[in-house]
């Protein structure tokens, strides 16, 4: 899986909107704190709003907030809200392939992928991340040795 960095960066404003509690925060401030271009930082707080993920408000008391509690919002939701679906092969869906002769268990290993895929970044919320408290399973797996090796 390749995250881009729309994704990246979806993920890091709203870890800082989980950090920052009910105030509105400002983009520019979201975008200092994270190292996010304003301008592309923008468009993803459009496509966060628009899934319903962020709320905005213009203004001098204005600015951008999660409108949903943080503990209710997975890192999947934030990147299905920038990118579309967590795995797909050719822009298709996982579950709509069909192959053909030798290749026909092809569309279960992409399956298996999303799934996997899935128990991951469904489970980890936006809370989790702002807190540093990652849940178990996630903690185990990023503390196997094989899972950092460049391959």
């Amino acid at each position: 899986m390749r995250v881009s960095a729309k994704a990246d960066y979806a993920i890091r404003a709203a870890v800082e909107l989980a950090s920052a509690g009910e105030w509105p925060v400002k983009g520019d401030r979201i975008a200092k704190a994270q190292g996010i271009p304003p301008n592309f930082l923008e468009n993803i707080l459009a496509d966060l709003r628009n899934a319903g993920i962020v709320g905005s408000r213009r203004g001098a008391e204005g600015g951008y907030w999660l409108a949903r509690p943080a503990g209710e919002v997975s890192l999947a939701d934030v990147i299905r809200a920038v990118d579309g679906p967590l795995a797909n092969v050719r822009g298709v869906r996982s579950d709509q392939l069909e192959y053909d002769g030798s290749a026909k268990v092809l569309g279960d290993v992409w399956i298996a992928v999303r799934a996997s895929l899935r128990a991951v970044l469904e489970q980890v919320s936006l809370e989790d991340v702002a807190r540093g408290d990652l849940p178990d399973h996630v903690r185990q797996l990023a503390a196997d040795p094989d899972a950092w090796a460049p391959h």
